[in-house]
């Protein structure tokens, strides 16, 4: 059953482009957006902010309507709508509101049909008879979609192929099923039913742990997404906005070929890098995505997705992924990197097949490798380059050194507060600059621990508030001690940051935390953990690409989010 999407032409290149007016895309996979209101009026405006996102169809959700006359209400949406329409009168059985008489929410379908609707949406429950009782009345040009929805979890390939025949046997023109995400390997599931798929589908997981389901369908062939017209407001959980499918993920220039990178981690919501990113791939013409994903198992994840091109998929990119901190992760695919974050980065250093001296010195991974002659993983640490170097910086700044005079640290007294990967990365690249290293933890006995390792003194962290053996120290905060939403806190009483010349604090969300404010106050040198994020950007992005990093770009993106 061919169904050509009837809303895209062929370009002379050989892109689409949308009749609509709208960018020219790579790929044929539209945007629809849901229109949900309690009033014909309000979906009327809506369908014009849908219009005006360049969003290729509205999904009018009957079921949100509070009064509804049939007749006279569908005429005015279809002939108002400036979009073409797809009408969905979702019962609550399949998780939407209508809850009245069956035989009346069909009659509404056959009505829209008949009366000028682009498209339907029935359920699987319902689909033989309803699609059997439009027989011949079924005109040309509309198309009906069986969607089956599951609330619970993702089935097997094997059942969702079963599902499939099930809803083709129906006489749909178009498969949907939307499954919930358990665990962000369940999506690999729906990738494989897509991209195989000999029929048009809708494959979509709901939930965070879902997102990438919903932006790389364009690379695995399904027919549409939906993109809401406001951050919230969605018709299904884990809808993503038009405005960040389009702006932060460069919808339209997705494609089979694109590669994909991505943030791991949890929570990872919070985190910058798909910004950064993608604008940087756009700017440099890179044929890349970068996506957030939220990760819960780590070695599952990578089992899962570490074949080529994902689980088993037919494209043949390599597994990457990065982390860069504060409990997240990226992953990208056919360069092959992981960047690792609180608190994977050494969990990462088991799942590599090789680790970089560097990152094995320091004893974790946050950013590993899929070597393309072999395909082995191969670990590196960058945290400590952007850390290092920007407090370097920064002590040049406040004493007016030359870079020629040698490494600023040489000889200071260097306290780290945190005793995991990052604590660990820059306790080890303030040691090669020549400092004195202390590290404070919670845990006295693994501040002792990593001491030992890289040659220091240890403290509590309950102690660091009274330990002041001379002034000019230099405070590194590695923990997620005042990162979002927890921005009150602070790890250091404001009293014991005048003996610092210098204050760093990792945490990069917000960009000034409030240890970083205080130690402002006390005269200290401060430098953001958005100056160490950049820094890893650099060398990460010349590893996805081998182009050279564009870091003016960089730190404008930043600067201006």
């Amino acid at each position: 059953m061919d169904t050509v999407n009837p809303l895209l032409v062929s370009s002379a290149s050989g892109l689409k482009m949308d009749v609509n007016g709208g960018e020219m895309s790579k790929n044929p996979t539209l945007i629809c957006a849901p229109i949900t209101a309690d009033s014909i009026d309000k979906m009327v405006t809506l369908m014009a902010k849908a219009k005006a996102s360049t969003a290729d169809l509205v999904e009018i959700r009957l079921d949100s309507l509070k009064n509804f006359n049939p007749f006279e209400d569908l005429n005015v949406l279809i002939k108002q709508c400036p979009l073409p329409t797809l009408f969905t009168y979702r019962p609550v059985w399949e998780g939407g509101q209508y809850d009245g008489d069956e035989k009346k929410r069909l009659d509404v379908l056959r009505l829209a049909m008949e009366l000028g609707a682009d498209y339907i949406d029935v359920e699987l429950k319902v689909a033989h008879e309803f699609i059997k009782s439009i027989g011949g009345k079924k005109p040309e040009k509309i198309q009906v979609i069986v969607s089956s929805h599951n609330y619970q979890s993702t089935p097997s390939v094997e059942e969702l192929g079963n599902l499939v025949v099930e809803i083709q046997s129906t006489g749909a023109d178009i498969v949907k099923i939307a499954t919930t995400a358990i665990d962000i390997t369940d999506v690999a599931r729906i990738f494989q039913i897509t991209v195989h798929s000999q029929v048009p589908i809708i494959g979509l997981v709901m939930g965070e742990r879902g997102l990438i389901s919903r932006i790389l369908c364009t690379k695995f062939g399904g027919y549409l997404t939906f993109g809401t017209l406001e951050a919230g407001v969605v018709s299904a959980p884990g809808q993503p906005t038009i405005n960040d499918l389009l702006n932060l993920y460069n919808f339209r220039q997705l494609g089979p070929d694109t590669k994909v990178y991505g943030i791991i981690g949890k929570p990872v919501g919070h985190s910058k890098s798909p910004m950064l990113y993608n604008e940087a791939f756009k700017s440099a013409g890179f044929n890349g995505v970068f996506v957030h994903l939220l990760v819960d198992d780590l070695e599952m994840f990578l089992r899962t997705y570490s074949s080529t091109d994902f689980a088993g998929f037919r494209f043949v990119p390599v597994l990457d992924i990065f982390i860069s901190h504060g409990g997240t992760f990226l992953v990208g695919v056919h360069i092959g990197f992981i960047f690792c974050t609180i608190p994977h980065k050494e969990t990462a250093v088991k799942c590599c097949d090789e680790v970089d001296p560097v990152a094995k010195s320091i004893g974790a991974v946050n950013c590993i490798i899929r070597r393309q002659s072999d395909g082995k993983l191969v670990g590196y640490n960058t945290d400590y380059i952007g850390a290092i170097s920007a407090i370097e910086d920064g002590l040049q700044a406040r004493y007016n050194m030359s870079s020629a005079a040698g490494s600023p640290l040489a000889g200071k007294l260097f306290v780290v507060i945190g005793a995991g990967g990052a604590g660990k990365a820059l306790a080890y690249g303030a040691k090669q600059k020549g400092a004195r290293v202390v590290i404070a933890n919670r845990t006295y006995e693994r501040a002792r621990e990593l001491a030992d390792v890289i040659g220091g003194d240890a403290l509590s962290l309950d102690d660091l508030a009274r330990f002041h053996p001379e002034d000019g120290m230099i405070l590194a905060n590695t923990t997620s001690i005042g990162m979002q939403p927890n921005i009150h806190q602070t790890p250091m009483p404001k009293d014991a940051l005048k003996y610092y010349s210098l204050v760093f604090d990792a945490v990069y969300t917000p960009k000034i935390t409030r240890l970083l404010r205080e130690a402002e106050e006390t005269g200290a040198t401060i430098v953001s953990g958005l100056e160490m994020f950049i820094g890893q950007a650099y060398e990460q992005f010349e590893r996805f690409t081998g182009l050279p990093a564009p870091k003016e770009q960089f730190r404008r993106t930043m600067l201006k989010y």
